[in-house]
């Protein structure tokens, strides 16, 4: 009986089904519910014993990109970049790395710039800066960077969100990139650009943008250091912003398919009428309907949440859904942006990073535009409280078949180090297991030192960077240089690895899904313009598999609306799939080949 309750009690909580309608749930919730009816003993996990251990390996890549830092940070647009991307830029088969650079204040009076840098990567553990060769070390004031394909040729191009606009590289195909901004009309932007990700809300086969758009900032009108109350922390002096300021209106471009974009913001529905503090966006289906979402973070206050009616109109859900507040109707310095299916439901859930006198939010797709509040229940809030978060990912570092939570900080504020409290400019960075039961375990100080070092972290970016089946992650560092990490040790776990190729879809595939079977193990993924803070993961479609040495079967669901399935797939390998042709060709892992970093 006490097991019963038990498995009772998990079903209610956790998935929100009244006893006696199981019958009526999706095949792929049936499959969920039934993964859950394990003993909650089996299912949890009590130690991160077998987990790997993520080591600092950036010295060994021989990538030297700095940030550039004003030491004491006292104007906010000083404090918020730093994005990264993960792009295959010459379509080798391997990620490359774009970091983004800023200058300060002073530098920009000066007529100074910060040089941004692109890594391209050798396939034996190392990377070579070829930033200067591919033109695209000084877009701007650069923020962050989003990649996706707006010509449809197939080569992934780079959009630099930046302040004073954008920038949109296009890909020439050969190592280089031209700036074709003005020519695709997007240099009518002038406005503080934060978060962009591209996606095809329309269904026509090509990928339009989204750029959000942070506060009015303006070099000639800057609030004075500790010139007010909403220029205070903790009783000292800081930078003002962003309360206190105004914010700007997103914008939404449709693209015409020439090369070209049309701003479609106002007849669209998501102006921006509010003016909130935008920072990071992403598409999604989030009601599993097939017509395209968009979330969009805003910094102290609602977040956005339109639901797309797949014709180029959206509605605001973002109340309606429960993810425009916290669980107490407050609004949170929502930064960040992570999705992922962590309890195998067939549905993308968010997790959200935050201020240090919150939390990271947490807000689980209950289906049909409805997200349960989880921060509490899941022990996120928690292990996040008094940490400012900002790039984070559900990933799964071990293979094991189940996404964690990784979450990189460090404060806005250089003066709290002059405070004699636990508040701290440098921060280490958190890692959480997923319990498989709809709760986290705070694992950070279990991974290893790497993690545990303090840094001023902004964006991350999550990626298999040499080709051997493990997931590294790639963190800018607002002040100094990146940290990459790599999971070593652990459990030697099977892994499956899809790139995808739209034909009548966008050639990116960007927000193709693939749900992917081995055995009892039901896993859902989808390829992702944008998200992070800022920044840009690979675009593959990685599963880790656990002990499974085969994938049963593999469901591609394309933007187009077309599902392709693929059988009896072998694990530990890397499979091209093109629309319409199935599996175009599979590669074993690197490591196989005795290239390792």
């Amino acid at each position: 009986m006490q097991n019963l309750l038990a498995i009772f009690a998990v079903l209610s909580a956790v998935l929100m089904i009244p006893a006696g309608i199981a019958q009526l749930l999706s095949p792929f919730a049936q499959t969920a519910t039934k993964q859950l009816k394990k003993p909650p003993a089996k299912a949890a996990r009590g130690t991160a014993r077998s987990y790997p251990e993520l080591v600092d390996i950036t010295a060994s890549t021989g990538i030297q990109f700095e940030h550039f830092s004003s030491p004491e940070q006292k104007f906010i647009v000083e404090s918020m970049s730093g994005g990264v991307a993960l792009i295959d830029y010459d379509r080798d088969g391997w990620p490359d790395i774009y970091f983004t650079n800023a200058q300060s204040v002073e530098m920009a009076l000066h007529g100074r710039k910060a040089r941004s840098a692109l890594y391209r990567n050798n396939h034996d553990g190392t990377f070579t800066d070829v930033t200067d060769v591919a033109g695209v070390g000084y877009p701007c004031w650069a923020m962050g960077v989003a990649v996706g394909d707006y010509n449809n040729d197939g080569w992934p191009d780079l959009l630099v969100t930046c302040f004073g606009g954008v920038v949109l590289y296009r890909n020439n195909a050969d190592g280089t990139f031209t700036d074709v901004t003005k020519s695709a009309g997007l240099q009518g932007d002038s406005q503080w650009a934060t978060g962009a990700a591209f996606g095809d809300y329309d269904g026509d086969g090509w990928a339009d943008l989204f750029v959000a758009h942070y506060v009015d900032f303006h070099l000639d009108d800057m609030a004075a250091f500790g010139s007010s109350e909403t220029c205070k922390y903790m009783g000292i002096d800081v930078q003002c912003g962003p309360r206190g300021l105004k914010g700007s209106p997103d914008n939404l471009y449709h693209n015409n398919r020439d090369g070209t974009f049309t701003d479609v913001s106002e007849r669209s529905g998501v102006r921006d009428a509010e003016h909130r503090y935008g920072l990071t966006a992403i598409w999604s289906d989030f009601d599993n309907d097939g017509k395209l979402d968009l979330l969009v973070t805003n910094d102290g206050q609602p977040n956005y949440l339109y639901r797309g009616d797949g014709a180029g109109r959206f509605v605001d859900a973002g109340f309606s859904s429960g993810v425009a507040l916290n669980e107490n109707g407050a609004a949170q310095a929502n930064m960040g942006v992570a999705l992922g299916d962590f309890l195998h439901k067939g549905y993308m859930s968010v997790l959200i990073s935050h201020f240090d006198n919150e939390y990271a939010a947490f807000y689980r797709n209950d289906g049909d535009m409805n997200f349960t509040d989880i921060s509490n229940a899941s022990g996120i809030a928690k292990g996040t409280r008094g940490y400012v978060g900002w790039g984070d990912a559900l990933v799964d570092f071990d293979n094991d078949g189940w996404e964690d939570f990784f979450l990189v900080n460090g404060h806005v504020y250089p003066q709290v180090d002059s405070i004699h409290s636990k508040v701290t400019y440098l921060e280490p960075k958190l890692l959480f297991l997923n319990q498989r039961d709809g709760t986290f375990k705070d694992v950070s100080k279990l991974a290893g030192a790497a993690i545990q070092i303090p840094q001023v972290s902004r964006g991350m970016a999550v990626g298999d960077l040499f080709n051997d089946g493990k997931l590294e992650a790639v963190t800018e560092n607002l002040v100094g240089r990146p940290m990459i990490l790599r999971p070593e040790g652990g459990p030697r776990n099977h892994w499956i690895s899809f790139q995808l190729e739209g034909i009548k879809s966008n050639r990116l595939a960007l927000n193709a899904r693939v749900r992917a079977t081995a055995g009892d193990l039901v896993q859902f993924s989808e390829v992702i313009s944008g998200g992070s803070y800022l920044s840009q993961n690979d675009l593959r479609i990685h599963f880790g598999l656990g002990d499974h040495e085969s994938v049963d079967k593999a469901k591609v669901f394309w933007p187009d609306g077309s599902v392709e399935t693929l059988t009896n797939l072998i694990a530990d390998r890397f499979y091209s799939v093109r629309e319409g042709a199935g599996v175009v060709s599979s590669q074993p892992p690197e490591a196989d080949h005795g290239k390792r970093p």
